[in-house]
């Protein structure tokens, strides 16, 4: 039997763009997936194959700034509230009905604004690696719940949040940083997670210190892509698609933060979510898991129905637990009524 194919499609309006890909049947409940950064929408392959075979309609979507998606110039068109924007055009273009959505890193972010705002339009809400936050993902909100074992504030002001911090204060010489290599850059920011790495200081929480995600060499080391976790002409598509643009755009989502905190604020019902929800947690995730600290109590508290669930990976897990990422979102949509068949 042969595996169901993603098509490509663009969607456009005079505001945005969208190109996404679709697979499954036209007339099956939809399902949307989100990328985040720095991704595309065939970070989804994997789910999106294995949810149209269980007769799902799956859409994934190049986010703004990502793909063959508009990228304006402007830093300030990145905010959640555009994003969100784009998204209710393209979902009211495929119909309008309400649907299951799914969001990875900066996509979750989005699926959680989309739920706060525009609740009708979700079914139930899967967030993926980063949790919901109903005062915004922005510094503002994260840097109070560092974790000070693992990040004291005189050695690490801003925790595992100083690249975060970093795109704020040099903005220019991280993306021309990244810029410098490409495919190395990317092939560096996508490695499987490694259970030793749990309860110490990330990576990213030194970006500042050492003048850069790279350091003095402002480049990436060359670096060989893992085949587990993209396949090697998606990954060679994601290189393209950077190659052509470049980090610029991407990176730009990270400098919005008083106005994604303002939009926040104006959500119904304080930012609650009614609808089912699913946070699927990294064990190895360094800067985003919920386990042994407080960056899930906003979650829990906004949440009137919410599940917790584990996988064994760090960031990635789209592509780091492809299949069991797609196995504990069924077993949620089957305990929460919302599965296709």
């Amino acid at each position: 039997m042969h595996k169901p194919q993603l098509q490509a499609k663009t969607y456009r309006t005079p505001r945005h763009t969208t190109h996404y890909v679709e697979c499954g049947p036209a007339n099956g409940p939809l399902m949307m997936l989100l990328h985040g950064w720095p991704e595309l929408s065939l970070i989804w392959r994997a789910q999106m194959r294995a949810f149209a075979e269980d007769g799902w309609h799956c859409v994934a979507p190049d986010m703004r700034g990502y793909g063959g998606s508009s990228a304006p110039e402007a830093t300030d068109a990145y905010t959640n509230e555009q994003v969100v924007a784009d998204m209710v055009e393209l979902h009211d273009h495929l119909g309008g009905k309400a649907a299951v959505w799914i969001g990875h890193d900066w996509g979750s972010v989005i699926v959680g604004s989309l739920a706060a705002h525009e609740s009708t339009r979700v079914r139930g809400a899967v967030l993926i690696s980063v949790p919901y936050f109903p005062d915004a993902n922005a510094l503002p909100t994260l840097v109070p719940l560092v974790d000070r074992t693992i990040y004291p504030a005189d050695q690490y002001p801003d925790g595992q949040w100083d690249y975060y911090r970093y795109y704020n204060t040099h903005f220019d010489a991280a993306v021309a940083d990244l810029d410098a290599d490409i495919a190395s850059s990317l092939a560096s920011i996508y490695r499987r997670g490694d259970p030793a790495s749990v309860g110490k200081p990330a990576a990213n929480a030194m970006v500042t210190r050492k003048g850069g995600r790279f350091g003095s060499a402002h480049r990436a080391p060359p670096t060989t892509p893992d085949p587990a976790l993209w396949p090697a002409e998606d990954f060679a598509v994601l290189v393209q698609q950077f190659g052509a643009r470049g980090f610029r755009a991407p990176c730009a989502w990270y400098l919005n933060d008083d106005a994604n905190i303002a939009y926040a604020r104006r959500a119904p019902d304080g930012g609650s979510l009614r609808m089912p929800v699913l946070f699927v947690n990294g064990e190895y995730d360094q800067i985003n898991t919920i386990h042994g600290n407080r960056y899930g109590e906003p979650m829990r508290a906004a949440c009137r129905d919410l599940t917790i669930t584990n996988l064994p990976g760090a960031h990635w897990l789209p592509l780091e637990c492809k299949q069991e990422l797609v196995e504990a979102i069924r077993t949620w949509l089957r305990n929460k009524s919302l599965h296709a068949a």
